[in-house]
């Protein structure tokens, strides 16, 4: 079969078309033609992680450690990347009962990944899901990663209807997802920041309004939220709290050790809290996402599609600051033959 690898870590160059072993099922395995997979956050990360120093890590240090042993300190253990896939059941083992031949699933491998192939095998017990019905293959890949992490994420907080919300960083990966959940979902009031490009992206996720971070810093306006959601976690606490509500709460995806710290301060408090999120991912909440899709409640916008071939223009473009939606590199016959067709 036909699949992406890395042998160094690198620029997009590094990623390779070469044609590898098929893989084979075991009993309790489940063997997808992947059909279609995004470029992720994730995927860049590991591809260029040798230049990725602890103070660039959006993670504290004994994390940033876990990854370096994990995926390789000089070269790449993982030499295929993708944690996202959506495809077609080709085959399954003996002792599978959840899924048959010929299903249509999407799913998540997180660190595991391997998804930048023709073929993938992965246990019936990992995080895949029967492919919601009204959604393309292309749609269903750039779902799992960020609705999973923004569910987990918010199910953490009290969120009722009719809370203010706001997403720091509304337009990346996991910051379409929060302004679906938040708003579908929980019934809360949304507002989304990101940049100019971005801003009419946004408001098509639903968002009630959208600021321009190069235009305007939310910290320094008048408006209040009993929620801040702040993917990057670029902002001091200092500055944030001025725009939070007096029991309101900031809720970090990314964060450092620092922030560790605030937290627990904050949490001896009964008021403003600082909120370090980390998340598991389960099948039941991808099983979860799947009846919101087919309930009307949560979508995914692509922006370009690109063959397997392409998957290193798909890379340089994801990383662009262009893009406007999820970039998606497909295999297999899922008909997309070049970067123009979705």
């Amino acid at each position: 079969m036909k699949a992406i690898v890395i042998t160094k870590y690198g620029p997009p160059d590094v990623l390779r078309l070469e044609e590898v072993e098929k893989p084979v099922p075991r009993d309790n395995e489940i063997l997808v033609r992947v059909h279609a997979t995004p470029v992720s956050f994730g995927d860049t990360l590991v591809r260029n992680l040798k230049d990725v120093t602890p103070k660039k890590f959006h993670m504290p240090l004994l994390f940033w450690l876990f990854a370096k042993m994990y995926f390789g300190f000089r070269k790449p253990r993982i030499t295929i990347l993708g944690s996202e896939f959506a495809g077609e059941i080709e085959a399954v083992g003996k002792d599978v009962r959840r899924f048959r031949k010929g299903d249509a699933v999407f799913g998540y491998r997180g660190a595991r990944m391997g998804a930048y192939a023709e073929y993938l095998c992965l246990a019936e017990n990992e995080v895949v899901a029967p492919k919601p019905a009204n959604m393309t293959y292309e749609q269903a890949a750039a779902v799992p990663y960020g609705a999973i992490m923004a569910l987990n994420m918010l199910r953490k907080i009290d969120l009722r209807p009719g809370h203010r919300v706001l997403v720091n960083g509304a337009s990346g990966g996991i910051g379409p997802a929060v302004v679906q959940l938040a708003k579908s979902h929980f019934g809360a009031n949304v507002t989304g920041v990101c940049g100019t490009p971005r801003l009419d992206y946004v408001r098509s996720l639903g968002a009630d309004a959208v600021i321009d971070y190069s235009k305007e810093d939310f910290t320094a306006g008048n408006e209040t939220y009993d929620l801040i959601v702040d993917i990057l976690g670029k902002s001091p606490f200092s500055r944030v709290k001025r725009s939070l509500t007096p029991k309101g709460r900031w809720l970090l995806v990314s964060f450092k050790t620092k922030k560790l710290v605030q937290m627990l301060w904050t949490s001896l408090s009964g008021g403003k809290k600082v909120i370090c999120a980390l998340s598991s991912e389960k099948a039941e909440d991808l099983v979860f996402i799947k009846g919101l899709i087919e309930a009307g409640k949560f979508t995914a916008v692509i922006d370009k599609c690109y063959p397997l071939a392409q998957a290193a223009e798909a890379h340089r473009y994801a990383g662009s600051g262009h893009k406007k939606g999820s970039v998606v590199i497909t295999a297999g016959n899922s008909g997309v033959a070049n970067a123009n067709q979705c």
